[in-house]
């Protein structure tokens, strides 16, 4: 079982449209996934076309002491997601408060769910910092931090760097993580710079892109994932070549490739 951290440290960088092309991406290649989604916003499902607003979810699975498979949602054979669920406010911070306490709650929860050992864990995170980050990276084997190639975004990079530090590589089996610049357009100068700024900083990690692609909010307006929405689009090429990252390297501690996609050469 592979656990890959989908993380930012600010909204409005698509980290859940990854979270669900990647899931979606592997599934289509042979891996079964398990979609877990710990914002409260419970975006996952829409990225995946799930819109049931009765949501039963973890947060309350938690709360009430009941088994995660009660909660999950089959959306593709091999493809479950276990979503956040609805919660009103007081719920919320109770649940909260028991992930502060309980730093390993999602690791341990996770093992005890019958999955196979092929399985690849997806998790999906609210942006910037919170209980809901500290566990994921605290049960990820692999982290990817997906930014945009602005200077806003770029600001945020050290605070992520500093959070992996503190949670995930000091832990002999975490295998490492990257950068996925989302929304990557070659043609700009400052996409570019920003690229190659970060290669220059960060030459020990992978730095990527999944390049700008109408299509993405083409797929999303349809109720699907681009992966199958249209498998000749730039957006999907990219995925691939993630999913191909994550398969190789799931297995090899800190692992470091400077360019996982040909394209962002550019």
């Amino acid at each position: 079982m592979k656990k890959v951290a989908i993380v930012s440290a600010k909204g409005g960088v698509g980290k859940s449209t990854i979270s669900a092309s990647l899931g979606m991406a592997l599934l289509r290649t042979g891996h079964p996934v398990l979609g877990i989604d710990l914002d409260p916003q419970n975006s996952l499902r829409l990225h995946l076309g799930e819109h049931d607003y009765k949501l039963d979810g973890l947060s309350r699975a938690t709360l009430e002491g009941r088994d995660w498979r009660q909660v999950g949602h089959q959306l593709d054979p091999g493809f479950t997601v276990l979503p956040y669920g609805h919660v009103n406010e007081t719920d919320r911070r109770k649940f909260e408060t028991l992930l502060a306490t309980d730093p390993a709650w999602l690791s341990r929860n996770l093992e005890k769910l019958p999955l196979v050992s092929e399985t690849t864990v997806i998790i999906d995170t609210p942006p910037g910092p919170s209980v809901y980050l500290q566990q994921a990276l605290s049960a990820a084997d692999i982290v990817i931090i997906v930014t945009l190639a602005d200077a806003a975004s770029y600001a945020t990079l050290p605070q992520m760097d500093k959070l992996i530090s503190h949670y995930c590589t000091t832990r002999a089996d975490f295998l490492g993580y990257a950068f996925l610049i989302n929304q990557y357009d070659g043609t700009k100068a400052l996409s570019k710079d920003v690229l190659q700024t970060m290669r220059d900083d960060r030459p020990e990690h992978t730095v990527g892109v999944v390049r700008l692609d109408q299509a993405v909010s083409e797929a999303l307006a349809h109720g699907l994932s681009i992966v199958d929405y249209d498998k000749t689009s730039r957006a999907y090429q990219d995925i691939l070549t993630w999913v191909g990252w994550i398969t190789r390297h799931s297995t090899d501690r800190h692992s470091g490739v400077s360019n996982p996609t040909g394209t962002s050469k550019q």
